[in-house]
């Protein structure tokens, strides 16, 4: 499977912004899923996952702020973030079973 993140930008601190990541291949549908991001100087870590399932787990930084959902009809899966702050700026990853990872996109949080 490839993966293909969309969607970061740059937005003020309070906004909101909706992540996607479209994955290839039939077998989407068994993957988990997951968000990760890495701001600079730091490691990487995780933000959200999801099941093949769909249920979905999040990071406590992120809780009641960020939502991962996911639409097997589309082999997409969507972040969609909420009441940004700064420190959420960061580049995101989508990731494929935890171990296929898409390319990054940036999300700058700033006035």
């Amino acid at each position: 499977v490839q993966l293909q993140a969309s969607g970061g930008g740059l937005v003020q601190p309070g906004g909101s912004l909706r992540l996607s990541c479209a994955a290839s291949g039939s077998a989407f549908v068994t993957y988990d899923m997951a968000w990760y991001r890495q701001a600079p100087g730091k490691q990487r870590e995780l933000v959200a996952k999801i099941t093949s399932r769909g249920v979905p787990n999040y990071a406590d930084f992120v809780q009641g702020r960020f939502t991962i959902s996911r639409d097997f009809a589309k082999n997409t899966v969507y972040l969609q973030m909420s009441s940004l702050k700064p420190e959420d700026t960061a580049v995101y990853y989508c990731n494929a079973a935890f171990i296929i990872w898409g390319q990054g996109t940036q999300v700058t949080v700033s006035s």
